[in-house]
């Protein structure tokens, strides 16, 4: 820490009880200077030569007959400590100037007008000379004046430390990091290598020291630092989120806190880091703005925050993860995570992403970049509806439907992610009708799923027998012919085809149902075998017909395990009849 030292006399004050000072000398004094509580007994000459201020005050009370000879400066910035070292200045005592007494010494000089035209090296122009000479120089200590301007607001703003001090910071976070020669605080994973700069200064060196800033002063910090240029959005970014952590104990731990005062006090800063948001895109991380949404939540913040950060999440939803997006929801709701939130940033998504695609429609290239987008964050909804769906068990079908159908558009590679969705979702939730399963089901195209799918699915006891029916149609289709993608007249819902496949083995699956009470699940089983039996042998009766496999023009039926011919009408009634005998 950097220290001035004034004055070569020794320090002769001394004390009687707690609120009397005085000089131990041979000469009586002859003045008594009140400041706050404290009494202090000092010669009149000293004072009057350094202090215009106290030249007025003396003057006044010698020519006032009902004086006691008493001074009073009540309101003098920094109290009787700064007014001693005033003191002890006129009489040339040993004083030491410091980054933590500078500010007030500073604003009680302005204060008793220690001026240059009082007389000549002063003690206003003896601190000026520290403050721009070393203090403003030294990165630590001017944190350390910028923290005590505070406490002596006006005069600081007056004497303009608090400038001096944001623009000190506002050229010292602008500068070559290769030039930095101070010490500074880093206990972080560093943004750039140490070897891009020859002495492994990291750009964002100076986010640790000023996040111990009070509020109002780190934003009048940052804004300055804005202002002047010269550091990077991303820089900017991660000081707030450095900020946010060490500042906001629920940004890094949920919990209750019940202590009104404190909730406020993080309201307040939260709503304060989200309006200083650059404005940039890739300034700041999805994962650090869902946090100041969850934050924002669990605070009760306003509306307006809630809305920005969502607006802000929705640009670049497809960099987040599944964990991000499990967001408790208020005491009180329907659910123990706040779903609708999921939904609202899902549509910030597409808003966002048919925005970009209005302006950039010109640019070949952009097309690319958004089914890219969309399909990152398709596989980010099937892997949250997976995940929801284990861990709420509040979720309904027709929430989990909506969730999905946002996406349903969305560019899949394969519907993988969407599978495993539905499986998790029936077996946390069996108590579900059958019409819901049917349509949770239709949000999965049969079609698009992998080998690995395939195979579980069909031995998956939780799907409709239709659901598996259509999977090993279309295997077989797609071991028949590997170079065709299997293809049926479509029926308009999300992705499968319902097809007279898929009415055969309807008659079966109401069979099944009446007698799902009697039935074991081997049976089950069993009938699972007689459908994929009737069907396989339809399927190959209709390649050898016609070469092509197309089975959705029969509709014929036969007994389980038999060839029938395409001769062999019969309705549906008739099958069931069968199927009941």
């Amino acid at each position: 820490m950097k220290f001035m030292k004034l004055g070569s006399k020794p320090d002769s004050f001394q004390s009687d009880e707690d609120c009397i000072r005085y000089v131990a000398t041979e000469l009586a004094t002859d003045v008594v200077v009140n400041v706050g509580d404290v009494k202090f007994y000092l010669h009149k000459f000293p004072l009057l030569s350094k202090s215009a201020r106290l030249q007025k005050l003396i003057a006044t009370t010698t020519t006032d007959e009902q004086s006691d000879d008493e001074i009073r400066i009540p309101d003098i910035p920094g109290g009787p400590p700064a007014f001693e070292i005033c003191a002890k200045f006129c009489y040339g005592m040993t004083v030491t100037l410091n980054a933590y007494n500078v500010v007030a010494v500073r604003c009680a000089a302005e204060y008793l007008e220690m001026y240059e035209s009082i007389e000549s090296g002063n003690l206003v122009y003896k601190i000026e000379v520290f403050l721009n000479s070393s203090v403003l120089r030294s990165w630590k200590d001017s944190i350390i004046v910028l923290q005590t301007t505070r406490s002596f607001y006006p005069w600081s703003e007056d004497v303009k430390i608090d400038v001096r001090c944001l623009e000190s910071f506002a050229l010292k976070a602008a500068m070559d990091p290769a030039r930095v020669d101070w010490s500074y605080t880093y206990n972080r994973r560093k943004l750039i290598p140490p070897e891009i700069n020859n002495n492994g200064v990291p750009r964002d060196w100076w986010i640790e020291d000023l996040a111990e800033l009070s509020i109002d002063l780190f934003k009048r910090v940052i804004s300055t630092i804005r202002r002047k240029g010269g550091v990077l959005p991303e820089v900017i970014g991660e000081a707030l989120e450095v900020y946010a952590a060490k500042r906001i104990p629920s940004f890094m731990i949920q919990n209750d806190n019940d202590d009104d005062e404190d909730v406020m006090e993080e309201r307040s800063l939260l709503e304060t880091l989200v309006s200083m948001l650059p404005s940039e895109k890739q300034s700041v991380s999805c994962g650090f703005l869902i946090k100041l949404l969850k934050c924002s939540v669990s605070l009760e913040c306003g509306e307006e925050e809630r809305k920005e950060l969502s607006r802000r999440i929705g640009e670049k939803l497809e960099e987040a993860n599944v964990a991000d997006l499990l967001i408790r929801a208020p005491e009180g709701g329907e659910t123990v995570y706040d779903i609708d939130i999921v939904e609202t940033l899902i549509d910030e998504f597409v808003t966002q992403t048919q925005k970009r695609d209005e302006l950039d429609c010109s640019d070949e290239g952009n097309g690319f970049v958004s089914d890219s987008s969309k399909a990152n964050v398709a596989k980010l909804i099937d892997g949250y509806l997976a995940e929801i769906s284990r861990i709420e068990p509040n979720l309904s079908p027709l929430k989990f439907i909506t969730v999905a159908e946002k996406v349903s558009n969305f560019p899949r590679s394969s519907h993988d992610g969407v599978y495993r969705a539905i499986d998790m979702f029936l077996k946390q939730h069996p108590g579900i009708t059958k019409s819901e399963k049917k349509s949770l089901c239709r949000l999965m195209d049969c079609r698009k799923l992998s080998p690995e799918a395939c195979a579980h699915a069909v031995q998956n006891e939780r799907l409709p027998l239709r659901v598996v029916v259509q999977i090993l149609f279309f295997e077989q289709v797609r071991a028949t012919c590997p170079t065709t993608k299997p293809s049926l007249p479509p029926s308009g819902s999300h992705g499968s085809s319902r097809t007279t496949t898929e009415e055969e083995c309807d008659s079966v699956t109401a069979t099944e149902e009446t007698t799902k009470d009697k039935t074991s699940s081997s049976e089950k089983s069993k009938a699972k075998g007689v459908v994929m039996s009737r069907i396989f042998s339809k399927l190959w009766t209709g390649k050898d017909k016609d070469g092509v496999g197309d089975v959705s023009s029969s509709d014929t039926s036969e007994s389980p395990g038999s060839v029938t011919t395409v001769g062999d009408k019969s309705t549906p009634s008739t099958r069931r009849r069968r199927s009941s005998s």
